[in-house]
């Protein structure tokens, strides 16, 4: 096997993810010489985040406080505590989840602010909780340009890091292990992906920055998180196949404590990604709210009906309920034009790419590109004039008749003689949900009033949607303390060895418990990698 030339650096960082790249520029900043070893191309730099959409969980920015919302640590911190529900053996998710209630402003928010980053004026309102309470208030704030600009704008200040040789990227190459001498870590050993070669990575600081598992299905199914049975559950994959675990299992070898790995945040709502990278490959849609879900029988779930903003746990446990992987959106023209989307930054071109005016006329007029987008490349988005072109249709793209003409169109009139009547007689707890959503205005404007799905005085195409669960985010992960150190069982610290972003759970091996708030990620790579940059930082400039 072709053997390298070794190298060494004062902090080697396996992962070139938005964690890993903020935690470098970070210690370049302050002097310091880094290696990030990334399993990805070049282009594809920054990982998921250059894909995001952008949301992040905040309080008391200036965005809440112009709309009038009365947030506070304290009421983040105790709506983090419903959602997830820690055991009393948490004690670093607890102690993460703190840290992030009380310094996501500073060490996140005004960060980015000081970047040269914005984000949009309006606070969304998402997760507000189901059987649990959720978020009591709006926190949800999108970047202006979504995570490809976050992306962007790291990687340009990184530049000219890279230009004086300061910073050495190795892209295609993965970390096989990290390297030790009497028990303190002393840097990684790195393979080529495209090659034999092999080499070391000699340095004082290690910092483990590799996504998590959810890139990998088997693992996804080895820790599955459902009160179901895993078997003949078809699932996309919505994060990178090069999320594998490998080096959880390498972390774990060594001492290290992973926790948490059947904790995950998936999404109800995966089609097949039109343009797949790799087998399997899912897109994630944000589900209509006024769309009723449907089961494979084209029956309506229930007895609670499906609908997204408040518990996207609870949305992923029902359909792994149900007796068959894919189930059901239907609804309308109207409906899809006001509420359908899709989370990422490729599909929101205009958050993307800072159009404003065109941001305004879909948010106003509706974004009927996205609709004609999905008719013509999806094959799991289906358009039709009548009920009965449209249940041929859904027949045709699964491997049996399941659904029934009459049945659907039975679920259909039930729920629309419901919203026939006046409002003081609609009782379906859908609609109530529908109602409570729109008392938010940034909400309402994406949220149609109740309305039929098909409509007696105006003739419109009907759609269905086909969906499936998709793998996301690992909640769990490497277990570290506040300084992002890998933690032994025992909660000794590993001399030397850090572990960021979704890697560790997004800080302790599980700082989201059972549920995230929605948000917490992206700006929880921020803050486990400034934590530890912040450690790294100190403890040289005590030893100079």
């Amino acid at each position: 096997m072709e053997q390298e030339k070794n190298l060494s650096c004062d902090t080697v960082i396996a992962g070139g993810g938005i964690a890993g790249l903020v935690s470098a520029l970070e210690l370049l900043q302050n002097g310091q010489q880094v290696i990030i070893i990334d399993r990805d191309t070049p282009e594809r730099l920054g990982g998921l985040a250059r894909w995001a959409f952008g949301g992040m969980a905040l309080s008391e920015t200036p965005q809440q406080k112009r709309m009038k919302i009365p947030d506070s640590p304290q009421k983040l911190l105790n709506d983090w505590h419903s959602f997830a529900e820690f055991s009393d053996k948490d004690i670093w998710p607890k102690a993460w989840a703190k840290e992030y209630s009380e310094h996501n402003f500073g060490k996140v928010y005004q960060w980015l602010k000081s970047i040269g980053l914005t984000f949009l004026p309006a606070v969304n309102w998402v997760e507000r909780g189901l059987y649990a309470a959720g978020n009591s208030l709006p926190r949800y704030h999108v970047l202006w340009g979504t995570g490809w600009e976050l992306t962007e704008t790291v990687i340009k200040l990184l530049s000219p890091f890279i230009g004086s040789g300061k910073l050495k990227i190795f892209h295609q190459h993965k970390v096989l292990e990290t390297l030790f001498e009497q028990e303190v870590c002393t840097g990684v050993s790195v393979k080529s992906e495209n090659s034999n070669s092999q080499f070391e990575v000699k340095a004082k600081n290690t910092i483990i920055a590799c996504g998590g598992i959810n890139g990998s299905i088997e693992k996804v199914i080895e820790n599955w998180p459902y009160k179901s049975e895993k078997e003949n559950k078809t699932l996309l994959n919505g994060a990178n196949p090069l999320s594998d675990g490998k080096l959880h299992e390498q972390i774990k070898k060594i001492g290290g404590n992973v926790t948490h790995e059947d904790k995950m945040w998936n999404y109800a709502a995966g089609i097949h990604h039109p343009q797949a990278e790799f087998e399997g490959h899912g897109l994630s849609l944000i589900p209509c709210k006024s769309a009723i879900w449907l089961d494979h029988k084209g029956k309506r779930i229930g007895p609670m009906p499906l609908i997204t903003g408040f518990d996207t746990n609870f949305l992923c446990q029902q359909v792994v309920n149900q007796k068959k992987s894919w189930t059901w959106q239907v609804l309308n023209w109207d409906i899809a034009k006001k509420e359908l989307a899709v989370s990422g930054s490729l599909h929101n071109p205009s958050i993307k790419n800072k159009k404003l005016f065109t941001f305004l006329k879909e948010i106003l007029f509706g974004n009927t590109r996205l609709i004609k987008q999905l008719e013509q490349e999806s094959g799991d988005f289906i358009s039709a004039d009548t009920i009965e072109e449209l249940v041929i249709k859904m027949n045709s793209i699964t491997d049996d008749n399941y659904i029934d003409t009459n049945i659907i169109k039975n679920e259909i009139a039930i729920y629309d003689e419901i919203l026939a009547r006046p409002s003081n007689l609609q009782n379906d707890e859908q609609i109530r949900r529908i109602e409570h959503a729109r008392q938010w205005k940034p909400d309402k404007l994406r949220t149609c009033k109740p309305q039929p799905i098909v409509s007696s005085s105006k003739k419109q195409k009907l759609i269905a949607i086909r969906l499936h669960l998709i793998s996301r985010k690992s909640l769990g992960g490497v277990q570290t303390n506040l300084k992002s150190q890998v933690l032994k069982e025992n909660e000794d610290i590993i001399p030397n060895l850090y572990c960021v972003g979704e890697a560790a759970g997004f800080g302790g091996g599980g700082a989201s418990g059972k549920r995230s708030l929605e948000g917490t990620f992206l700006s929880g790579c921020i803050l486990t990698a400034r934590n530890a940059a912040e450690a790294i930082n100190l403890d040289k400039s005590e030893n100079d």
